[in-house]
């Protein structure tokens, strides 16, 4: 019974930082990235829809991202929708292709951007704590049914806090590598 209380609390754990780490990739660093665009969704007759279904997205050098429609007539809902998001870049329309150079960041940006990594980090380790809070009220409930003893809930109830502590540290290294990413000039 424990073990698949600990073994439920790892697998969320580790979600919750996986997460974190698929929601950073979304924050540039003053080089294009095809995850930049991840979270643009484009109106496609009426429906929202990934830009990743309607365009190829490419990298044909450090500064610029190109997106190629798939059909002609996308290209303007594709350029609303990313004039509407709040990556603050520019798409340049040519007929057949939008083009996004991407900026160098300067310092105030850079910082702007450490508080939002650092916000994403806090929601992360809070959710890890959400999980653990999860976890120990199950073993409480196992004792209370009888079904554990309290030495044996006890024992699993440090054995989350230890993986809770792990997890806690694995969210600070993705946060702390994300920072350094964004300050590298």
């Amino acid at each position: 019974m424990i073990n698949e209380v600990l073994a439920d609390t790892d697998d969320r754990m580790q979600k919750a930082v996986e997460s974190l780490r698929t929601d950073l990739t979304s924050i540039r660093t003053g080089r294009a990235s095809p995850a930049l665009l991840d979270r643009i969704m484009v109106d496609y007759y009426g429906m929202p829809t990934p830009i990743q279904q309607v365009a190829t997205i490419s990298v044909p050098e450090a500064q610029l991202l190109n997106i190629r429609p798939y059909s002609a007539g996308d290209i303007g809902a594709i350029e609303r929708a990313i004039a509407k998001s709040d990556l603050n870049l520019t798409p340049n329309n040519d007929g057949q292709n939008i083009r996004i150079v991407i900026p160098q960041l300067n310092e105030e940006r850079r910082r702007d951007l450490n508080k939002l990594v650092a916000k994403r980090g806090e929601e992360a380790r809070v959710a890890v704590r959400n999980v653990r809070r999860d976890a120990i009220n199950d073993l409480r409930e196992l004792q209370k049914e009888s079904m554990v003893s309290e030495d044996e809930s006890r024992r699993g109830q440090e054995r989350v806090q230890e993986k809770t502590n792990a997890f806690i540290k694995k969210v600070d290294d993705v946060i702390r590598e994300k920072e350094e990413e964004i300050m590298t000039v």
